[in-house]
């Protein structure tokens, strides 16, 4: 895809300090471009002004606030380039997250459906819930009445509970407890008091003798007792059964007659003589009045006053259990009508629910790969897990990142939550997790087809050097999508010069690569591609007896060979082949060497060595003793020289070993060789893990190990950990 925007043309005026500055940005060769901007000249000042224009705020100038202030950000045809296509990175946002996360977990269209599908049932759920309330009297806030539903029937899934209880509650029509009150039963205290073993030897007697009288009733038997014959009271007074001129014969149990009754009054009459011949038995009372003696406190005697009036429950206390799930079943086949209505909308939903759920976990890789890039590149002590995946499509949750610590050496891990993580992470290691969520972002709009240009703001100085490569790497593969266009500003020279090599390349750097020079009336960027030479350090001239130091002055003498004869001068030759893998390198003296040396600087001394002895061999050794010191956080440049070096003879010796063409490589050697071995191999499995090594010693040790890269940004930043983990990795393969 061919992106729209293939210029960037700046006019700003009185932005943040930036007097003036106009300039247009040419994309259509190369989508990257490199600002070196000096601390005050210009770089924050920019990316706060670009950053405004993508929120779509008026930029002002701080300090002369009447100044009137031109925000002009267009395309190559004049026409304004859309907040959205603009996208600002800042050096550090201590608690920033994407908000453009969630797009990575499911399609956009699907969510939409699922979401409002989701309010659908919610609506249901809540006039549901809503009249449940008013029948249980469960008022309390949150989900108090769902959870005393769900306890009752010791199940956990709503729904789910409510598909068990359909066929039952759509073939029964009887709700004889739809008008008891559960809150006034079912509450701590009361229950203690109903499981004491008293209680229970009270109750079990009552129930006996309350068996014994309805067994004796004239109409009333057990399976059919006054809740069976209120509630065909209560049906035929609805339904206008005597309005209709019907009757009904009743059974009488004592001198096996039939009744007929032919109105309402007739069959209430029958139906409270039966009942108060129950209930009025003395025994009945006396076992009651015993049970009402127990009820002593405040609330227990508020449960007295309830059984007083509604006695008929007595004997359902037996079993308090089975009481709670009669309770509601006779609230839901009251409430029947609400009971389908919330069923039916599930069902309809749950179909969208479902394939949104589907399409999520096949898009799950997309997630896990962003997941992936972190922990594979960045040097954290701690590894990246997602710990709610699903919840973040069907409940709409935040993603809940884990972050997993690893003590290899007690080996136990342990879990830090988000809210915690900072206090324990130093910072460097806090700014690249800050750098996880613009990854997000910039991954979830290459999914979403967002054309955009990324203003980077000095992201190298918000990192130390053990992550600062994994970072050029990534700005690299961003480089890659053809819909995104990057301006990388910093401060830091080094950054800037290997954004120019590692990144744009070629001709590119020459027209993509600026320096920003700050005017009394305006800021000017001019070329920075040239490449520049500076002067070399003057230093190990004394220390050359210390074969740490012999090997790190190898490049600094090359560099003052290659300004005294040239590249095609044999010295010049001699001393690329011990930074590079040639024919003759295994071969190389320190006989060889002390000639060059006495040439190109005075007072050269390196009879301390054996003159026979291979420089290969010394970088190898003095590449393992370096490697083998122990809590080295040293500032020394020739220890990490000299394991740059050696870092890049083994990979350059592996990836030797690997390809075909062994052709002699003219200039930039490494980069040439990965170039060949990442080709032959490209998707072997076998090869992919050494192919990433070499990658990163190819990112690491050319800027760092030539003197001209030494004057403004010293490998004196670089951790020595770092390079050691890097030569551990490639010291035995």
């Amino acid at each position: 895809m061919t992106p729209k925007i293939q210029k960037l043309k700046i006019d700003l005026e009185n932005c943040y300090g930036i007097r003036k500055l106009e300039h247009t940005f040419d994309f259509s060769e190369k989508n990257v471009v490199s600002i070196y901007a000096p601390n005050g000249t210009m770089k924050t000042s920019f990316a706060k002004t670009l950053d405004d224009y993508s929120k779509s705020i008026n930029s002002t100038d701080e300090v002369f606030k009447g100044r009137a202030t031109k925000t002009v950000i267009n395309d190559q045809n004049d026409t304004a380039i859309p907040a959205e296509n603009i996208f600002v990175i800042k050096p550090y946002i201590q608690n920033y997250k994407s908000e453009k996360i969630t797009t990575l977990l499911v399609n956009k269209d699907l969510k939409e459906n699922y979401e409002a599908s989701l309010k659908l049932i919610e609506e249901e759920k809540l006039a549901f819930f809503s009249k449940l309330k008013q029948l249980s009297g469960l008022t309390g806030r949150g989900n108090l009445i769902e959870q005393e539903f769900l306890k009752a029937f010791d199940q956990d899934n709503f729904f789910d509970l409510l598909l068990n209880l359909e066929n039952q509650i759509n073939t029964t029509d009887e709700h004889p407890f739809s008008n008891i009150i559960y809150s006034k039963i079912f509450e701590d205290k009361i229950l203690t008091f109903l499981n004491t073993k008293q209680f229970k030897k009270d109750i079990t007697e009552y129930i006996e003798r309350y068996d014994t009288l309805i067994q004796s009733s004239k109409f009333l038997q057990k399976g059919f007792n006054h809740y069976n014959v209120s509630d065909i009271q209560k049906n035929l007074k609805s339904n206008g059964f005597f309005k209709a001129n019907h009757s009904l014969n009743l059974h009488n149990n004592t001198d096996k007659k039939s009744q007929t009754i032919n109105n309402e009054d007739d069959l209430q009459t029958i139906i409270s003589q039966e009942i108060n011949t129950v209930l009025n038995d003395d025994t009945i009372k006396t076992k009651f009045d015993e049970i009402e003696k127990k009820l002593t406190t405040a609330q227990l005697r508020e449960f007295r006053d309830y059984l007083l009036d509604n006695k008929n429950i007595l004997p359902e206390l037996s079993n308090i259990a089975q009481f709670s799930k009669e309770i509601w079943i006779s609230y839901l086949v009251e409430q029947k009508s609400l009971f389908n209505s919330l069923l039916k909308q599930y069902k309809i939903s749950k179909t969208a629910i479902e394939e949104v759920i589907k399409k999520a976990k096949d898009e799950e890789t997309e997630w896990l790969d962003v997941i992936s890039i972190f922990n594979d590149r960045f040097t954290v002590p701690f590894t990246l897990e997602i710990q709610n995946q699903d919840d973040v499509i069907l409940k709409s949750e935040a993603p809940n990142i884990k972050f997993v610590f690893n003590d290899v050496n007690q080996n136990e891990k342990i879990d830090i939550d988000n809210e915690n993580l900072l206090k324990v992470l130093s910072q460097g290691e806090s700014r690249a997790l800050y750098l996880l969520n613009i990854i997000f972002e910039i991954r979830a709009r290459k999914k979403s087809n967002i054309e955009t240009i990324f203003i980077i703001d000095d992201i190298a100085d918000s990192f130390d050097y053990k992550n600062k490569y994994a970072i050029v790497e990534y700005i690299s593969e961003i480089s890659e999508t053809a819909i995104f266009s990057q301006i990388v500003l910093t401060h830091n020279f080094d950054f800037f010069r290997t954004i120019q090599s590692r990144v744009i390349g070629g001709t590119s750097q020459r027209k993509n690569s600026f320096i920003a020079q700050k005017h009394i009336d305006q800021i000017k960027l001019t070329s920075g591609g040239n490449k520049t030479t500076t002067n070399p350090f003057e230093l190990w001239r004394t220390k050359l007896s210390d074969p740490i130091v012999l090997v790190a002055t190898i490049p600094f003498i090359r560099n003052l060979v290659e300004y005294r004869e040239g590249k095609s001068s044999n010295n010049y030759m001699k001393l690329t082949s011990l930074l590079h893998i040639k024919s003759d390198t295994a071969s190389i003296t320190v006989s060889d060497i002390q000639t060059i040396y006495k040439d190109t600087i005075n007072e050269v001394d390196l009879s301390s060595y054996p003159q026979d002895k291979k420089i290969l061999d010394i970088i190898f050794e003095v590449s393992e003793i370096l490697y083998g010191l122990q809590n080295d956080d040293s500032l020394n440049l020739e220890n990490k020289i000299s394991l740059s070096i050696g870092i890049r003879l083994k990979a350059e010796t592996l990836m030797w070993s690997k390809i075909t063409d062994k052709s002699p490589i003219k200039g930039s050697q490494t980069g040439t060789l990965f170039n060949k071995f990442k080709g032959e191999h490209k998707g072997s499995p076998t090869e992919s893990a050494n192919i990433k090594l070499c990658e990163l010693v190819n990112l690491m040790t050319p800027e760092n190990i030539h003197l001209n890269s030494f004057m403004y940004e010293p490998i004196l930043d670089m951790s020595n950990d770092h390079l050691k983990e890097l030569y551990g990795k490639i010291r035995h393969i």
